[in-house]
């Protein structure tokens, strides 16, 4: 062993990581992201969930309760309603996580000491179940009596009912199972285009391309069209999986699960087009795909609550399209919508296919340098 031949290769590594600034950044950047993610953005104490208002009573009683609910914090207003199938309808669409009811004979009940509202969830993700059971909690004689109500009465404390739709017995499958088609796909699709691109130039395979009447854009489209295929052999494997082993339900359309793979699958080809037209080597192909990937899965909603993130955080997450085909799947799986019912999250995908595909076109060029 000699300490100068030793000294020499050290200094060799040093010199290589400092020209690879892929390498470089992914050893000053990882921490910096997974501190930042798991510090800040990363929030289990759900807060301001959407919630939709459906007050037929509208009396001070009435009136003062839904104030107390919103005091809590856990709820914030952004829809009103006139009757509970509208409020049905919205969390359906996933436009409300929570809808707030309370009926026509709202003070009758409060002085009989009956149920004076229910507070309809959003079952599908257990996380936003556990946030509403707070309102629950809510005193009823804080809110203000009805002048109307008889002299001689005396006011008892009601209840609030919390009932969950599309996941009643709280199991976590339900609301994993559907993501993970998200995120497997995320992962697998992205990483296999990510170096296509690269293998062709490591293997030689480039000079022979270069030689064909091949256009940039012929190119591109034939590398992801057989990945489509994969990515919807995925999709099956893991429907059949989950239905078969966890009893996950398909209450929406099978051809709106597989129109909504489909998107995402085109996303994350696109964007591993993208990264291929960047990347040197495979090995940085991996290392650029990693820096997709740990982003998306603890910022879509996979893992931690949407809701529950600073604004900073969702805005970066709204890029993200497995963001996106989460809101789909789960909307088409576990709450029966369609496609046509969530077209903002559609035209999301959309439009980042559209961008990722034509920057990844415009990046490439037939040329070895």
């Amino acid at each position: 062993m000699n300490g100068r031949r030793l000294w020499a290769i050290v200094i060799k590594e040093l010199r290589q990581l400092r020209r690879d600034r892929i390498t470089l950044a992914m050893i000053l950047g990882i921490p910096v992201i997974q501190l930042v993610l798991f510090g800040y953005a990363i929030n289990t104490n759900l807060r301001g969930l959407a919630a939709g208002i459906a007050d037929q009573s509208h009396t001070a009683g009435s009136r003062a309760l839904v104030m107390d609910m919103l005091a809590t914090g856990v709820v914030k207003p952004v829809a009103m309603a006139n009757t509970p199938n509208q409020l049905m309808a919205m969390l359906r669409r996933g436009t409300i996580s929570i809808g707030i009811v309370l009926p026509p004979d709202f003070e009758r009940r409060r002085i009989d000491g009956r149920e004076v509202a229910q507070v309809l969830v959003d079952g599908s993700d257990t996380a936003v179940q556990s946030a509403a059971a707070q309102l629950a909690q809510v005193p009823i004689d804080s809110a203000a009596p009805d002048t109307r109500a008889p002299a001689t009465s005396t006011p008892r404390t009601g209840r609030i009912s919390v009932v969950g739709f599309y996941n009643p017995q709280r199991r976590s499958a339900i609301n994993i199972v559907p993501g993970l088609i998200g995120v497997i796909m995320t992962m697998t699709m992205v990483l296999f285009t990510a170096i296509a691109i690269v293998r062709e130039r490591e293997r030689g395979n480039m000079e022979l391309l270069i030689a064909t009447p091949l256009s940039s854009a012929e190119l591109m489209l034939g590398k992801v069209l057989p990945y489509i295929v994969i990515g919807l052999v995925q999709t099956s494997v893991i429907l059949a999986l989950g239905t078969w082993l966890f009893a996950v339900p398909i209450r929406g359309s099978v051809l709106d699960v597989y129109l909504a793979a489909g998107l995402l699958i085109l996303a994350n080809l696109s964007l591993g087009l993208l990264i291929s037209t960047r990347a040197q080597s495979q090995f940085q192909a991996m290392q650029m795909t990693f820096f997709v990937f740990l982003p998306s899965i603890l910022l879509s909603g996979f893992m931690f609550p949407f809701a529950g993130m600073p604004k900073a955080a969702q805005w970066i997450a709204e890029v993200l399209p497995l963001t996106h085909f989460l809101r789909l799947i789960r909307g088409v799986m576990l709450r029966g919508a369609s496609l046509g019912e969530m077209w903002t999250d559609v035209l999301a995908l959309v439009a980042f296919i559209g961008v990722m595909m034509g920057a990844a076109i415009l990046r490439f060029r037939k040329q070895l340098d």
